[in-house]
């Protein structure tokens, strides 16, 4: 790692400003008890002026792409629509700034600049829940994952929502400067140097209303109700009175699950919906939602969610709480 590595953050018309702050915070303030070789940053207009950020403010600075082949680091802190068109000029600046061997990260929505590059093609990457049907629908060559913080590649990065970014900015300094450095960077942000599970333990996926019109959706309907109830894809191939091979095929075609996975999915959505809004003991939550032993709902958290069902609970206890007043 050179000393002082310089760090450049991306700003475009429409700037993601909480995106930004991170990068910032994080890269452009002075952190004296991190050493005299703590990063250099400067903010890179990726496109002509004049740059807004959200909610009017002016953008102005006098670093241009230009400046990108000579940094170490380039932070993307969003995009201003995740469908909105990447200028050819910021495309070319960044696989050039690429194969001279800067790293680059992009936060959230940010993942849409590096897709438009091609750098992501046949890599793994995250970005925010919401995006990711639509990026996976864009760009097959990508491989998303919604269940993660962030993704490392090596010289290419990439977070999932917003806060995320935070997370895979203090992993870029662990890197950079190890975990003492890291923690101390935490520590002044008052917050975890890394923070247990994934994303997925955020997503929302309820069962989706447009399956009402479907062949299968009033069976679906009944599935989600009676979901502590044991199912076998004899019991449910009966209960739609088809073959079992028929109604695994669609079944797949309508949720895109096999429908053992979906029903681990459901029971997971039950658990986490007792776990947020009431008191239950584990061993009720656990047979509620048909997981039956502890053991086996421990299992599926840790396995969906990166984390088990009493971690799950502490981390959204303030749910109960307002469900409380």
């Amino acid at each position: 790692m050179p000393n002082r590595p310089k760090v450049a953050i991306l700003a475009y018309d429409g700037l993601s400003l909480f995106e930004f702050a991170i990068a910032t915070e994080i890269f452009a303030l002075p952190r004296p008890e991190c050493g005299p070789d703590w990063y250099k940053s400067i903010i890179c207009a990726g496109e002509a002026g004049p740059l807004r950020a959200q909610n009017g403010l002016s953008v102005h600075t006098e670093h241009s792409l230009d400046e990108l082949d000579a940094v170490d680091l380039i932070i993307i802190p969003g995009w201003r629509a995740i469908d909105a068109k990447v200028p050819d000029r910021l495309v070319k600046a960044l696989k050039s700034a690429h194969d001279n061997g800067t790293r680059i990260a992009s936060i959230c929505s940010g993942v849409a600049v590096l897709a438009a590059t091609g750098l992501l093609n046949g890599k793994t990457a995250t970005t925010h829940w919401r995006y990711i049907d639509y990026m996976r629908n864009q760009f097959s060559e990508i491989k998303f994952d919604e269940s993660v913080l962030y993704v490392d590649n090596g010289s290419i990065l990439t977070a999932a929502g917003s806060a995320a970014g935070i997370d895979l900015c203090l992993h870029i300094v662990r890197q950079d400067f190890g975990a003492a450095i890291a923690n101390k960077v935490a520590r002044r942000l008052i917050m975890s140097p890394h923070r247990e599970g994934g994303q997925a333990q955020f997503i929302e996926s309820p069962l989706k209303s447009t399956t009402a019109g479907q062949p299968l959706g009033p069976f679906l309907q009944w599935l989600e109700q009676n979901i502590a109830d044991p199912h076998t894809i004899r019991s449910m191939a009966r209960q739609v009175t088809m073959s079992e091979r028929s109604f695994q095929r669609k079944f797949q075609a309508m949720t895109g699950k096999a429908p053992t996975e979906w029903i681990i999915s459901a029971r997971i959505r039950k658990a986490r919906d007792l776990l947020d809004t009431t008191n239950l003991p584990l061993a009720a939550i656990s047979q509620t939602a048909g997981f039956g032993a502890v053991e086996t709902m421990r299992h599926h958290f840790r396995t969906h969610l990166g984390m088990s069902p009493s971690q799950y609970r502490k981390n959204f206890a303030h749910r109960r709480q307002s469900h409380a007043d």
